[in-house]
């Protein structure tokens, strides 16, 4: 085949040989293209405008604000009639007798009566009326014109003219006049705009009640962003809940089943309302399906709560505003406040704040305290905020365990007066020793509270943060007693009963946080001694009901509804200490985050109120030990400590060196540095002041036998 080559472009030289040539081919034999009709055209070109997402959202919004005014006109047509018959009466009764409330209907029967007896008797003073009318009118009449003529007379009087009689009369005809000419030039216009006004009224309505059909909607409605909750979308949302008893109820109450409900509360951030189930439905039937619930209301499983407040076979639904919960809440009134305080026996901590929206405080006072959920929820960062604000009361004293070891109680070094941070058996065997020392301590207040109950003590709050480190631990002392488990063997087990038993009521007080609980990490006498119980997001209910109790989570307590990862630091709480709303069990808290660097800044504030504190730590076992500087180490900053305390401080530092000592084995090694112990109200005391210089000396001696 041939082909024709046509330039493009005219030269006036000839081009270089290898230079480019702009070339057209044509093919003679190639087939023309198919041409196509008209009406195909046109059809291709009416079905694009009409599938474009412009006409549809035009079509929508047409046909959404027409059917707002008709709607919005039914709606105001069914107001006046309910207001001017007993429809509204006979609605409610029929749904009181559906709902199987026999005494509501009773009282609906007496208002319909009491009504149709007031519409009766205004309907016979409508008989009476138009000659009453009448009645009226003219003596109104005469009245009027006799005062005018009356004030026409002063007037010619005063003004010597017989013509100023009519002239009030006159005025009082020309104003009526000037009225008639008004009332005939607005006549027009109010004929065309009234309707107008009545239109706009009637879409008002309807716009407000969203009387359209779901594809007429806003796509944000259409989606269920921002829908508002209305009486009609609850009863909707329970008649579909897929429960035959309540859904045949809704029914036969006709269109009255808001009857249902009460008043839809603003409820902080959502929305709340008590739901009076009908006969033949249990509370724990909805409570099961909050999630179709949920997504019936256009909200997330995670926006909506039931919770089973007094009434009797009544549900509290909490409905939050979508998308409100993934919203942070504001810092802690700890960073806020340089000058917030604490008071451990009467105040309480600010610990977040509550889905309404209203600050949550919790109280501490005398109260053990548990918070479990699954691992990077928020735990440490609850737990912690807790101590913190009771840091900033001088009189606390604090025993820190941190089997986690990674810094997050570091900033309670010179605040605590015990502070283990490390994950290995070795620290589990450091955290064991301490609680025992709480036990120690708790029997001796009790001792001392038997002779004296008047006596009052300071209060020691023990932490033992990963606490199911210390349970899963599986070394064992030279007794071979483990220190992990639980069983009645069990050091760390038996050593925080014992706390949990007695502790409360001389102030000494046991706090744990632990993850992912089991009844290996968690047993159940533990976790049941706690007087307040907080779950972080768990993985299924029977571990909600180990972290809060079957009772809590019966009553709507949720904490294996929440959202791992995206509801960090959202509590559910059962306890006396918290104000929990009347009738319910428990109450979903969202904590305030105190980052490392305000934490550290809220107990630098708590150091400064308080005298120096020398923190124990943990250290090796078994090395060669200074026994006057460890002595010395013990004794921190107290001017004249009880030996016995310094006998356990010891204990703690070293259990090695210094677990078997006795009274007889410290008073040796002071005697031998020239430091003697005395009584004191009848303890044995010791002078740190005499310690000090003891070592001071024998420092001093050393150097200078070193330079000899």
């Amino acid at each position: 085949m041939s082909e024709n080559v046509v330039s493009l472009h005219k030269t006036t030289e000839t081009p270089d040989e290898g230079a480019p040539v702009t070339t057209l081919t044509v093919v003679p034999d190639a087939p023309p293209a198919p041409i196509v009709p008209l009406w195909v055209r046109s059809g291709r070109a009416v079905r694009t405008i009409v599938t474009h997402e412009t006409t549809r959202t035009t079509a929508r919004a047409v046909v959404r604000h027409g059917l707002y005014t008709l709607n919005g006109g039914r709606i105001v047509a069914r107001r006046t009639w309910d207001g001017k018959t007993g429809a509204r009466y006979e609605r409610m009764l029929r749904a009181a007798e559906a709902a199987g409330n026999y005494e509501v209907a009773e009282e609906w029967e007496e208002r319909l009566q009491r009504f149709r007896e007031a519409r009766h008797r205004r309907r016979m003073d409508l008989l009476h009326s138009p000659l009453d009318v009448a009645k009226g009118v003219g003596v109104g009449v005469g009245m009027s014109i006799g005062v005018l003529v009356a004030l026409g007379v002063v007037m010619a009087i005063n003004n010597h003219d017989v013509t100023d009689v009519i002239t009030p009369l006159a005025a009082t005809i020309e104003f009526i006049g000037l009225l008639i000419r008004i009332v005939q030039i607005v006549w027009g216009p109010a004929l065309v705009i009234g309707p107008l006004l009545a239109l706009l009224g009637m879409w008002m309505v309807g716009s407000k009640q969203q009387a359209a059909p779901a594809w007429a909607l806003p796509a944000n409605v259409r989606n269920g962003e921002g829908e508002p909750i209305t009486p009609s979308i609850v009863v909707k949302a329970l008649r579909d809940l897929g429960i035959p008893a309540l859904r045949k109820a809704i029914t036969e109450m006709g269109d009255a089943g808001a009857s249902m409900l009460g008043p839809i509360r603003i409820a902080g951030c959502g929305v709340e309302v008590d739901v009076t189930l009908p006969s033949g439905v249990a509370t724990n039937e909805v409570q099961g399906k909050r999630r179709k619930l949920a997504e019936n209301l256009t909200r997330h499983e995670h926006e909506v709560f039931i919770t089973i407040p007094e009434a009797a076979r009544t549900v509290r639904l909490w409905i939050a505003d979508s998308g409100a919960l993934d919203e942070p809440i504001g810092p802690s009134p700890l960073v806020t406040d340089e000058t917030l305080t604490a008071n451990y026996k009467s105040g309480k901590a600010p610990w977040g704040q509550d889905l309404r929206g209203d600050a949550a405080a919790l109280s501490l006072y005398q109260r053990h305290l548990l918070i479990t959920g699954l691992s990077n929820q928020g735990k440490t960062a609850a737990l912690r905020s807790l101590a913190l604000w009771a840091s900033l009361d001088r009189r606390v004293e604090f025993r820190i365990a941190d089997l986690k070891g990674a810094g997050d109680w570091a900033m309670f070094d010179g605040l605590a007066t015990v502070l283990i941070q490390g994950p290995t058996d070795e620290h589990v065997i450091e955290a064991t020793e301490m609680v025992e020392g709480l036990v120690d301590e708790m029997n001796r207040r009790i001792a001392a509270r038997q002779a004296d109950p008047t006596v009052v003590f300071d209060p020691l709050i023990g932490i033992v943060d990963e606490a199911q480190v210390a349970f899963m631990c599986p070394a064992v002392d030279d007794e071979k007693r483990p220190y992990g488990g639980s069983k009645a063997t069990s050091r760390y087990f038996m050593g925080v009963r014992k706390v949990h038993n007695q502790g409360r009521v001389v102030d000494v007080l046991m706090y744990e946080g632990t993850q992912d609980p089991t009844d290996q990490n968690l047993p159940k006498l533990v976790r049941e001694g706690a007087h307040t119980r907080a779950s972080l997001a768990l993985g299924t209910e029977a571990q909600a009901v180990m972290a809060l109790g079957e009772k809590a989570v019966n009553g709507g307590a949720a904490p294996h509804l929440l959202r791992q990862g995206l509801d960090k630091g959202t509590l559910v709480v059962a306890s006396d200490g918290i104000d929990i709303p009347k009738g319910q069990s428990s109450i979903t808290v969202r904590t305030h985050f105190i980052g490392d660097d305000d934490a550290k800044a809220i107990t630098d504030r708590a150091k400064a109120m308080r005298a120096g504190i020398t923190t124990l730590t943990v250290v090796g076992r078994g090395e060669e030990r200074d026994a006057l500087a460890d002595i010395a180490a013990a004794i921190g900053d107290v001017k004249r400590p009880f030996t016995q305390d310094v006998l356990k401080r010891l204990a703690m530092l070293n259990e090695d060196t210094y677990g078997g000592w006795t009274n007889g084995d410290l008073k040796r090694v002071l005697e031998a540095n020239d430091v003697e112990p005395y009584k004191s109200h009848g303890r044995m005391v010791v002078r740190r002041d005499d310690v000090l210089a003891a070592l001071a000396n024998r420092d001093d001696e050393g150097s200078a036998s070193a330079a000899e």
